[in-house]
């Protein structure tokens, strides 16, 4: 079977070793050429640094002999020796034309040279006299070596005119064939081309239109394309598709009915499970709280006491009006500082509460009776074991793209182990007694509020504390 991809690819690979084949020659060409040019090029830079340097040497030796300082004396001697290598860049510059007067150039460079010598002898023994007539020596010889130069200049422009016209008559038989070649592969793509082209579009026009019947419903007329490449086998695939159509659209419907009815029941278990976390309370609390009440009605006024007695029934009509949607981080604030003052008095001095709370912070939505078990777990951890009692921290910071809520205790901490179950959502058994809602539930509680894993962390070391930490993003 002769394919389409075949075909693509001989065209694609014909048209390619052409096209290389021609850059590889025209680049080839533009190589050497770019390179006898820079060599002539060279060859008169080479010539021109001689008169450069021979100038910038005599300018250095007239300030010298005017201060004779050290700078002066420095910059001289690096004009020396430019002109020096000057001298063995233009030595490597001889031919057969050039042969006769590139020698007498170099003896002169070299008069030059020793001209300057005597000239720095004579200035260091104090002879004026003969030291002007040295730079009046070195001055003339300067300005012959400028003449020389433009002559071997001359020579060399004379010497490579024919190369030049070469050069040219040569760019402009590459111009000539370029365009003929060019020609003659966009004749022999355009042929190729509409050969080609006439394959595809044939076949593919009759694939359209047994599409087109499909689309109107007609599943009865078969789909026929005569070629030997991949239109073929498209429409014998296209064929079986017509006969399994009515089947994989029935599939189709069946499972969208799957998909709709497991969301549903996802939904449904995700109510339940919500339902059911409203449902817990522990009796205990009631009763160690109303425990508490009574000692203190014992012990004290009623004034106090009054005051427990509203925190309970704010805690209790909390429990029982907010469990069935979320609420403001102000008002769970309340109700944690509600619960901690019944705690305060039941532990009395045992128990110390640090609040820092950042009120910006205090608009936030978070699910209901939150963080109360939190603090909860840390007052039967930290504070109720401990004869001396403990100290807990309760902190919400605006951390710019999330809110930060910490709750620290100093108690004995927990185990690597436990902090991974509790975080992992793993069983965990329950530990001394709360208000119902426990920790695991929280994190549940949280992690489906939110949406997201990390809502929260547990940071905990054995008999050093643990400090819970709630991030929850501004969106």
């Amino acid at each position: 079977m002769t394919s389409i991809q075949k075909k693509i690819l001989t065209l694609t690979s014909v048209v390619l070793v052409i096209m290389s084949v021609i850059w590889l020659a025209l680049t080839y060409y533009n190589h050497k050429t770019q390179q006898q040019y820079n060599e002539i090029l060279q060859r008169y830079l080479s010539m021109n640094e001689v008169t450069t340097a021979s100038q910038q040497v005599i300018t250095d030796l007239n300030n010298y002999m005017i201060q004779p300082s050290k700078g002066n004396r420095e910059r001289l001697d690096d004009s020396k020796e430019r002109i020096q290598q000057a001298k063995n860049d233009v030595s490597k510059l001889r031919n057969t034309e050039n042969n006769f007067t590139l020698t007498n150039y170099i003896n002169l460079i070299d008069s030059f040279i020793e001209t300057t010598d005597r000239l720095l002898l004579f200035h260091s023994e104090n002879d004026s006299e003969a030291s002007a007539n040295e730079f009046t020596e070195a001055t003339r010889i300067s300005t012959y070596m400028s003449e020389m130069s433009l002559a071997l200049l001359d020579t060399e422009l004379k010497t490579y005119n024919r190369f030049y016209r070469g050069i040219i008559d040569q760019s402009g038989e590459v111009m000539k064939l370029g365009i003929w070649v060019l020609l003659l592969i966009a004749c022999v793509l355009l042929l190729v081309t509409y050969w080609f082209s006439l394959s595809i579009t044939r076949p593919v026009y009759k694939l359209t239109k047994a599409a087109n019947e499909l689309s109107k419903g007609n599943f009865g007329q078969p789909v026929k394309v005569e070629t030997n490449d991949e239109i073929a086998f498209l429409a014998k695939t296209f064929d079986r598709m017509r006969i399994n159509i009515n089947n994989l659209i029935s599939e189709i419907k069946h499972k969208a009915q799957l998909e709709r009815e497991l969301q549903e029941s996802k939904l449904l278990l995700q109510e339940s499970q919500f339902r059911s976390l409203q449902s817990q309370i522990n009796p205990h609390f009631l009763f160690n709280t109303l425990n508490t009440l009574s000692k203190k009605a014992y012990l004290e006024g009623s004034e106090e006491t009054s005051d427990l007695l509203v925190s309970v029934a704010g805690i209790l009509r909390y429990n029982l009006k907010r469990l069935d949607r979320s609420v403001t981080l102000h008002e769970e604030v309340v109700v944690l500082k509600q619960y901690m003052d019944i705690q305060k008095a039941r532990f009395t001095d045992r128990l110390h509460l640090y609040i820092e709370v950042d009120p910006s912070c205090l608009g936030m939505k978070i699910p209901a009776l939150t963080l109360q078990p939190i603090i909860e777990n840390a007052v039967i951890h930290a504070v109720e074991p401990k004869e001396d009692g403990g100290v807990i921290w309760f902190r919400v910071m605006d951390e710019v793209d999330h809110v930060r809520i910490e709750i620290e205790d100093d108690g004995m901490g927990m185990s690597e182990e436990k902090r991974l179950q509790i975080i992992n959502d793993t069983p965990v058994l329950s530990e001394g007694h709360s208000t119902g809602i426990g920790f695991s539930n929280v994190v549940k509680r949280l992690r489906l509020f939110y949406g997201y894993e990390d809502v929260i962390d547990i940071e905990s070391v054995e008999g050093r504390g643990t400090k819970v930490i709630l991030k929850i993003r501004l969106s």
